[in-house]
This record gives structure tokens, sequence and C-alpha cells, in this order.
């Protein structure tokens, strides 16, 4: 997930969110009185083509066809079979089938995915909408602002970040008080910035409120809507309506959201990072070749930072706690392993709660345990270090000790070359 933050993306290794696909997004969003296009999920053509036939049935003038995949630029998108655009607008029903089985079971590759893409298993057929103007607004959790914040911006249905780096100026940043919550004269100011036409202005504030009660109410990090658009006056009467919706939340918060947690996908995360979660680590997944084990999270942070300064890349960020066991040492390197371009492994494990000699009984036992493990070298410092040390160094297995964390990355960038 990407937070616009004064231009610049952050990336907060240690911290996971939740992310929906539209079709949740959208009936979450229903349930809050946001207003949102009727739509049906399909998994098969023929369920694309029958809701399509019964939208029309019920009123739809046009017909639009989504992927669903958890990451944005779908409408430019390509898929691995070859077929362009992961967004549609169709005429028939059977239009909207002959283009869902160019979707389904494919992966589609965006400006937000890697090479490979994510698998499309379904899409989302909905009724379109006549705008003439189209708008960015969201809500974040902002740091600059030791809160929540309200984001808007005249420039809507393009990428914001792009927007964010020219024309800056096009983009308001409104803090929230929390304790006071969204007030009039702000929907005020950012409908006025903006640009809602009068006929528009006063829906757009009360969406505004809606939208950001959800926010409040679910443990939201981010609630996206772009576009943001004002519909004609010919048809629609001016009304403001989510076009499309990107929401994230804070999985610390899962316990009060048990529903909405229970929407998540875990095909569309990182198969390394969902094992990880079962295991009780922490884990992200990064582009280096050197795996680094280690327990707790400034550690891990200065790990990463030691091996890019011996020359080396980390390939991963992978916080074991301060009372894993061995089994999980064991499912760590499991996870290393899955990684092909990790060439070697770090261990890097200050004793404290959790004791040197309970993970080289990990490490042994992994290394016994897993074929063709990278080269490993390991450095330990804490409770039980000595005995920690005699179990690895009697292990009889091809595991280099270091001295202290330097040495450790010298020596284990040097072995993955």
């Amino acid at each position: 997930m990407f937070r616009l933050t004064k231009c610049r993306r952050l990336s907060l290794p240690c911290v996971r969110h939740l992310n929906l696909h539209e079709h949740h997004a959208k009936e979450l969003m229903a349930r809050h009185g946001v207003r949102v296009q009727r739509g049906i999920v399909a998994t098969t053509p023929e369920q694309a083509a029958a809701n399509a036939k019964q939208l029309r049935e019920t009123g739809a003038r046009d017909l639009i066809l989504k992927a669903q995949i958890l990451a944005g630029g779908r409408g430019k998108g390509h898929f691995d079979n070859g077929f362009k655009g992961g967004v549609k607008v169709c005429q028939k029903p059977e239009e909207v089938g002959e283009y869902a089985k160019s979707m389904l079971g494919y992966n589609l590759i965006t400006a937000q995915t890697d090479d490979k893409g994510q698998p499309v298993a379904k899409v989302l057929v909905h009724e379109g909408v006549d705008f003439n103007k189209e708008y960015y607004l969201a809500f974040l959790l902002e740091r600059a602002y030791d809160g929540p914040v309200i984001v808007g911006s005249p420039c809507g249905g393009i990428d914001i970040e792009e927007v964010a780096e020219k024309t800056p100026d096009m983009i308001k940043y409104l803090g929230i008080d929390y304790k006071k919550g969204l007030t009039d004269d702000q929907t005020e100011e950012m409908a006025n910035f903006m640009g809602f036409s009068s006929d528009a202005k006063e829906d757009a504030k009360e969406q505004m409120k809606k939208l950001y009660d959800m926010f409040m109410s679910n443990d939201c990090v981010q609630v996206e809507i772009n576009p943001f658009v004002e519909t004609t006056k010919e048809h629609y009467d001016s009304k403001v309506y989510c076009v499309d919706a990107k929401l994230g939340f804070d999985e610390s918060a899962e316990f009060r959201n048990s529903e909405v947690f229970s929407w998540k996908d875990d095909s569309m995360e990182d198969s390394r990072e969902v094992a990880s979660k079962e295991a009780g680590l922490n884990y992200v997944g990064l582009d280096g070749n050197i795996g680094c084990l280690v327990n707790g999270a400034g550690l891990a942070m200065a790990t990463m930072d030691i091996i890019k300064m011996s020359g080396g890349e980390p390939a991963n960020f992978l916080d074991v706690g301060g009372g894993a066991t061995a089994d999980q040492v064991e499912k760590a390197f499991h996870i290393l392993n899955g990684d092909d371009n990790v060439k070697g492994i770090l261990v890097n494990i200050f004793g404290g709660i959790m004791k040197c000699d309970v993970i080289a009984e990990g490490i042994i036992s992994a290394a016994r345990n897993i074929a063709d493990l990278p080269p490993i070298v390991v450095r330990l410092a804490g409770t039980n270090v000595e005995a920690g040390i005699d179990l690895l160094n009697n292990s009889g297995l091809k595991i280099q000790s270091a001295v202290d964390l330097d040495d450790a990355a010298r020596k284990c960038v040097a072995a993955a070359l």
C-alpha cells in the first residue's frame, strides 16, 4: 500500500496493513451511506454475463467490468495472455462475458505489481454513471499531522503521486482533530478547493462526512477515492459517487474488525509473508541477496544497514521476536530459503528472553532438514551464548560463526558471491 505524504512515499517494513478488493470496499462503504455504483461479483464468464444482464434489466445504462486485484492502475495494465486492460466499458451483457474470459484465470500486470502480476480469480460487474468532473479524495493517518488528514485534489482519475510531484499546489491537506472530527468548515474548504459545482457541493460535503465516519469506525489507515465524481445533472441530478476505492486497515485492530479481516485474500499476498504470520514471525520481502534472521525490529534494521555497508543487499526484514522457539527458527529458515535471490543467510541474535542455545538448536535443525540452504553466518550474544556457540561448532555442519556484527556481515556477503 502506498501512502501520499507531502509528495513522498513512506515505507515502514515492520507495519502490515490489510487491503481489500474493490467489491468488498464498496460493500463496506455502502453500509456507511457512501454512494457507490451497484455491482455484482463473478468468478466465471457465465456469471459475469448473467450479472450484467441483471443490472441492465434493473436500469443500468452502461456496464463496467473490473478485474479484482489488490493493485492500482488496472485500466492501463495487461494480462499475461496478452489481453490489455483490466477495466472495460461494455454495452452488452454478452460483451462482458467475452471480456471476462480473457481476465479470469490470468495474471494482471500493472505499474503497482511485480513482473508476474496478480492472479484474477474474480471480476466485478457494476453499473456505469455519467459524470463530467473527476476529483481525488483520501483520508489517511499522517505522522506529519499527528493523526488523520483529509487530502483532496481537483485532479482525479489520474495518478495522484504524479500530480503531487509535478503540481503540488493542486493538492490540499487538512489535518483533522480526532476529538472534534471532520468539521463543516473543513468540508466546505475542501469542496471549494476541489471545485464542486453549487449543485453538487452539499452532497460532496455529506459524502466526505460519511467517508470519515467509515475511516474512524473501522480503524482504517487509508481511504482513497479516485475518482470521486460529480455526475451529470441530466441523468443523475448532480450527485457525487465514489467510483473507485482503495481501503487499508490497521492489522493491530483486527480484534475489533473480525468481519472485515475475514475478507482478506491471502492469494494476493506474498506467500512468504503469509507463512511468516502463521508462524508468528514478522517478515517483509525485499530485493537483495542476503537473508536476515534477527530478533528485535531495531536490531533487524541495523543488520540490514550493515549488510548494505559491507557491499551486500538485504533480501528481507525478518524479526523472530523475543520469545521464538527452535521450531519457529526452523520455519524462518524455510521462509528465507523460499526466496531464490537469497545467496547467504545472516543470523544476528542478542539473547535475552530468547536464549542463544535455543536459537542454535533451531539453526542446526534447519540446516539438517532443509536441502540446499545457502551459506549461513551466525553472530550470537547474550544469554547462554557460550552454550549456543558450542552447539554450532560441534554440529558438524558448515555454519560460520562471527565475533561481532561487522564480522558477520563481511563473512556473509563474501560467502554469497
